[in-house]
């Protein structure tokens, strides 16, 4: 792991560990991801199990879908298949749902709660192609444990 995911993660982590509200430590993860490394979109979706469907939580860059239904997506495939979904391109990911034109590569990340499901997804944008890599997916999967 690079000395800047380290960094992160540790940040991160002073982040949370003294509050216990989830909307507070989200918007703050996505606050230090989006200004650490400058993404388009960084944000997490809650599981709204009443609807089958994700719900916007925080997040940071320009407005977003609000709803998205289970197995649609990269984000409702993430939570599908209960594992982190890396997309280079976009426009070649079946089904894949455009808030953002702009949008050009996508990293979704589950977070699980101690029962083993998954309560919610951290779903980072690029603007460039092939942007997110193992490493990444490797840090975020430790970050989604903080959440």
């Amino acid at each position: 792991m690079t000395k800047l995911w380290s960094e992160t993660i540790a940040q991160a982590r002073s982040l949370v560990e003294n509050e216990t509200d989830r909307v507070a430590n989200a918007a703050n993860v996505c606050a230090l991801l989006k200004e650490r490394f400058g993404w388009w979109w960084v944000g997490v979706y809650y599981v709204d199990s009443t609807t089958d469907t994700l719900v916007l939580g925080p997040f940071q860059g320009p407005v977003a879908c609000t709803r998205i239904p289970f197995g649609r997506g990269v984000c409702g495939t993430c939570w599908q298949r209960r594992e982190s979904i890396v997309v280079p391109d976009v426009e070649l990911f079946p089904g894949h749902i455009a808030c953002s034109s702009l949008s050009r590569s996508e990293i979704v990340v589950p977070v699980f709660v101690p029962d083993g499901s998954v309560k919610a997804v951290l779903d980072i944008d690029s603007d460039k192609l092939d942007a997110f890599d193992d490493d990444d997916k490797s840090a975020l999967e430790e970050i989604a444990k903080l959440l």
